[in-house]
């Protein structure tokens, strides 16, 4: 465990443990030139992450294979802690029918109504992670 002025750095198999555990995070696309973060629901498969979104930034983004952020996390406001986990990588759009009816067993399915059927596929080339240490 490499702690770092309070903060514990997580090795990549913690931050996947951490990723397959999650159901809502946070993309992050450029628009503009101009940071934007939106939540998503999503699963993690096979080392990637994945979600459901329908026309917009984030199939535009996943169209153009742009550079993606994914950030997930989990926090204890009551005892002061909590953990981070960030995924930077290329985005995609699955367009394989035999993958898509496997990540359709799988459950991805949108909280958000209206039609949301193209899947994004981010896979990781930076993972990192962080967990608050509380001393005591």
């Amino acid at each position: 465990m490499l702690i770092d002025e309070g903060l514990e750095l997580l090795d990549d198999g913690e931050c996947a443990r951490l990723l397959g555990d999650g159901e809502v995070g946070r993309v992050g696309i450029t628009i503009g030139g101009l940071p934007v973060i939106l939540p998503v629901n999503y699963a993690y498969v096979d080392g990637d992450v994945i979600f459901r979104t329908g026309e917009g930034s984030k199939l535009h983004a996943a169209s153009n294979r742009a550079v993606m952020a994914f950030e997930v996390d989990g926090f204890d406001t009551s005892w002061r802690r909590g953990w981070s986990v960030l995924a930077i990588g290329r985005s995609a759009i699955v367009d394989d029918p035999g993958e898509r009816a496997d990540l359709d067993g799988r459950g991805v399915m949108p909280w958000a109504g209206g039609p949301r059927d193209a899947y994004v596929r981010l896979h990781p080339e930076m993972l990192t992670g962080r967990r608050i240490v509380v001393e005591r």
